[in-house]
């Protein structure tokens, strides 16, 4: 008598969760994003000053596409898509290079000539991407992801006082509605059953946005003038162009896309316990570029992953990205349902501040967790660590500090994850991966008997590249 061996057990990222906690949880994914999302048109078209229905059709657009980049990430086909709970949104890297283009002649088709561009040589350089994983060891990963969590809390600060260039920033009733959101958000964390407690940020947003309409902190006049149904259709300001200045600017903000990117798929891939490969980060990689070419040809920008919503994985614990899917499947609604996309604008800023004070606070305290399986003792870790945080936050606390400087600096030092990021990877090669006096990563000097005969360290307290990182964390 024989007996069948039992089906391997499901990954979580893997599991598909019913039907009623992926909507919850897929709906609160779209909320986490959707001002950032909607942020980087209105930033472009508002810059160009174009009508308010051709802002509108940016923004159904955006939506749109936002939508297909987070399902071919998250489900994937062939080569694209790295199969995590990721949220693709446009990248805000690229905002001051498409205004400049947008603003000296160019107009909207030399904008989407360059992004077009710019998202085929993503799709080109991916592979090498991915054999550069063995760079990111936890030393700079940790590092990487505690300067994403800190560079997103201005954005929550900015909320929370009532969006930047509303005339009551800063008033006393916004940020005490931030602060009642944040105080739901953490009472259903602590005292509600497992489920609710996953949708704490999808249950503070809602019931803030129940208690800022009678106090008049919005309305929801827009949704009456906002069509039912738009369908973004190609090239709908006319043939793309590609001019060379356009273009070379563009591939600029590509390097730093993918950059941030490896940072936030790196991420995941360890609040998830699906350790990401060089293989399955040129995926993910590949499938930003592919986005970014649809961006180019139905009317929206380049794609990035979005951190904060690694953050909302961190803090719910909800590992699979069938539920990140089916937030994809809400954006394409809401760009084929311009209704439904203004029901959720509608929601005020000091409430998605108040969410975002946790979801990006969670960001930043996994990058800690991460640096905590790193040694510190008697080598150059901190050093490391310290340069890397202070040159990721100056652009933060700073924001006109390289305003003197050419464009394709400010496009690459302007983005504090991109800054930090390639800080934290040459810092870890110059103190403890190349052979040198006391440049070992253990803190031993290079003629003791550390050193190695290919000149790299030896596996001290960071451990050396060569180390896979199951085995560190």
């Amino acid at each position: 008598m024989t007996t069948t061996a039992p089906p391997p057990p499901v990954h979580p990222v893997d599991e598909i969760p019913p039907a009623r906690q992926l909507a919850a949880f897929g709906l609160q994914h779209v909320l986490a994003m959707y001002a950032g999302a909607v942020a980087v048109p209105l930033i472009v078209g508002g810059a160009m000053k174009l009508s308010p229905a051709d802002l509108a059709y940016l923004i159904t657009a955006d939506l749109l596409v936002c939508g297909i980049a987070t399902l071919i990430q998250c489900v994937g086909f062939w080569r694209f898509g790295v199969r995590l709970p990721i949220m693709q949104g446009c990248t805000f890297a690229a905002v001051s290079p498409m205004v400049l283009i947008g603003t000296t002649g160019g107009g909207l088709p030399a904008i989407y000539g360059s992004v077009i561009v710019a998202g085929l040589a993503i799709v080109l350089l991916a592979p090498v991407f991915g054999r550069l994983l063995r760079f990111f060891p936890p030393l700079v990963t940790g590092t990487v992801i505690l300067i994403i969590g800190l560079s997103l809390l201005p954005v929550a600060g900015n909320w929370a006082a009532g969006g930047l260039g509303s005339p009551e920033f800063g008033e006393p009733k916004n940020l005490g509605l931030a602060a009642f959101v944040l105080a739901v958000v953490l009472g259903v964390q602590r005292f509600a059953p497992v489920f609710l407690s996953r949708i704490a940020v999808l249950i503070g947003i809602v019931v803030g946005l129940a208690v800022a309409v009678p106090f008049g902190f919005t309305d929801f006049d827009g949704v009456g003038d906002a069509d039912w149904v738009g369908i973004s259709t190609p090239f709908h300001f006319g043939a793309p162009t590609f001019e060379a200045s356009a273009i070379i600017s563009m591939l600029v903000v590509a390097l730093v896309t993918m950059t941030e990117t490896t940072g936030d798929l790196i991420a995941v891939g360890e609040m998830t316990g699906r350790k990401v490969e060089p293989r399955s980060l040129a995926d993910g990689l590949r499938a930003d570029g592919f986005s970014t070419v649809l961006g180019g040809i139905f009317n929206t920008f380049p794609y990035t992953a979005y951190a904060q919503n690694v953050g909302l994985v961190g803090m719910t614990r909800v590992r699979s990205r069938w539920v990140v899917a089916t937030a994809g499947g809400i954006l394409v609604l809401l760009g084929l349902l311009p209704k439904l996309g203004a029901v959720v604008a509608a929601i005020p800023a000091p409430v998605l501040g108040g969410a975002g004070l946790v979801m990006f606070g969670t960001v930043a305290a996994s990058g800690l967790r991460t640096l905590a399986t790193v040694e510190f003792k008697d080598n150059h870790n901190l050093t490391v660590v310290a340069v890397s945080v202070a040159v990721g936050m100056l652009p933060v606390g700073v924001p006109t500090v390289y305003a003197k400087f050419p464009d394709w600096f400010q496009t690459v030092m302007n983005s504090g994850i991109s800054a930090g990021c390639l800080t934290a990877i040459v810092l870890n090669l110059l103190f403890n991966h190349l052979a040198g006096k006391g440049s070992s990563a253990d803190g031993k000097s290079a003629d003791g008997d550390t050193a190695e005969a290919d000149g790299l360290t030896g596996s001290g307290g960071q451990d050396a590249v060569e180390k896979p990182r199951e085995e560190v964390v």
